[in-house]
């Protein structure tokens, strides 16, 4: 097939952005801080001092004649061993800075503009998630594309599946929600994503087993730490950000219901189907992670959820070190309503009922924002029912309602969507503390 160019009018549109890309890519790379400036200059008064020297050598060894335009005199060789090594100090900083983006696993379209966005996300704000479950992977899909100053607090309470299966036979913390979260913060997702994710069939002790789960197990028992291990995972996934636990200790969930029935474990919870009235932590004094109450500290924005209520996003914020920190902290604490309702869990709720038992099981102040969908949903088949506002006044804790549906799966959230409202929001307290 031919490909037709644009003529007349066209011609001249086409043109114009075309120039349009370009002076844009142009500023990108001449924004501050890049990185690609200094090494350009560097390499360029390289090439001078070199010309330099090489003058000095050509006047000495042939008996030219140039104007002593130098008030020193120093040797062709110091001048010439002077510019290589800027040369090569400016190649090699030009290496660090371009390196990431030139050995991508996927073609890049626009270096410049990949260079910025890199540049971008490293100076981006300090963020925070607290979670687990899908909910969270799917948060942290996207807010990779806004900061890679980004830290995942999960919960170890999962007692269910493969996780669980590894938990009870080889005393790990329960690997499957840190797996998916190092997944969804990969530099880009590709055939080694797509392997820590892969799930055995068959095979009576593989069935069911995720590769990744194996592999954090197996890197734990090896370096007899579960926090290497996760390290460890994170280069082999060239993961933007961390991933930490909430606490070290394996937690044991225990909800008591409506009617009086006390249930014990993770899975266990969800499948009675009754009105969870409290949870509880086993052991009720586990110690929080350092580095999960450090990052809490120095955060600037923190978003909880979105998730599991009662099982994924209640059992971090029980952890008493974890608590203590969200109180103290000067950052902005944001809520993520769920999109659906959950079965087992949280039927019926509105999102004045999700953001009141999250209080009720911590503190009043625990968020000062809640961000929630307000997009009709379909949902099909599915049994739970949208998460809507009833109107309830939500004290001193300010709504946002917005668009965050998926349309290929309509009781989770968008990446994308949901990343994009998050950062708004914490890029408009910014600027109202700043005015202030």
């Amino acid at each position: 097939m031919t490909r037709r160019e644009p003529n007349g009018d066209g011609a001249r549109a086409f043109e114009a952005g075309t120039w349009q890309r370009r002076w844009r890519t142009f500023v990108h790379l001449l924004h501050p801080g890049i990185g690609v400036k200094r090494w350009a200059g560097a390499g360029a008064l390289g090439v001078a001092v070199c010309s330099v020297g090489f003058a000095f050598l050509l006047r000495k060894f042939f008996d030219l004649t140039f104007p002593d335009f130098l008030p020193w005199h120093l040797e062709g060789f110091l001048l010439l061993g002077a510019g290589g090594i800027v040369i090569l100090f400016s190649l090699y900083g030009a290496y660090k800075t371009l390196s990431p983006v030139l050995l991508a696993s996927k073609p890049i379209e626009n270096l410049a503009e990949t260079i910025f966005n890199r540049w971008s996300r490293g100076r981006g704000p300090r963020v925070v998630a607290i979670g687990g479950g899908t909910g969270l992977s799917v948060l942290l899909r996207g807010l990779k594309a806004h900061t890679d100053n980004l830290t995942a607090i999960i919960t170890v309470a999962d007692d269910g599946g493969s996780s669980g299966r590894l938990r009870r036979e080889l005393g790990v913390l329960p690997p499957g929600d840190f797996r998916a979260c190092l997944v969804a913060m990969s530099e880009d997702e590709s055939l080694l994503t797509d392997l820590f994710q892969y799930r055995f069939d068959q095979g009576s002790g593989l069935k069911g087993h995720s590769f990744g789960n194996l592999f954090i197990a197996a890197m734990a028992d090896i370096t007899q730490n579960f926090e290497k291990a996760l390290l460890e995972s994170s280069r082999v996934l060239a993961v933007r950000g961390r991933v930490a636990p909430a606490t070290l200790e394996p937690l044991n969930l225990r909800a008591t219901f409506s009617d009086g029935t006390v249930v014990d474990g993770e899975s266990r919870i969800t499948h009675l189907g009754g009105q969870i009235e409290r949870l509880g932590i086993v052991p009720e004094n586990a110690a929080a992670f350092p580095l999960s109450v450090q990052a809490i500290e120095e955060a600037e924005l923190i978003v909880i959820g979105p998730g599991s209520l009662y099982t994924s996003i209640l059992p971090n914020l029980m952890v008493k070190g974890v608590a203590e920190a969200l109180r103290q902290t000067a950052a902005t604490k944001v809520y993520v309503c769920n999109v659906a309702t959950e079965v087992g869990e949280t039927q019926g709720y509105t999102i004045a009922e999700h953001l009141a038992t999250v209080q009720r099981h911590t503190f009043p102040e625990i968020v000062d924002y809640v961000v929630a969908n307000d997009e009709p949903l379909d949902l099909g088949a599915y049994i739970g029912e949208p998460v809507i506002s009833d109107g309830r006044d939500l004290d001193d804790v300010q709504l946002k309602l917005t668009d965050l549906t998926n349309p290929d799966h309509p009781i989770r959230h968008d990446s994308l969507k949901l990343a994009l409202a998050v950062m708004d929001l914490s890029r408009n307290v910014r600027r109202r503390k700043a005015v202030a």
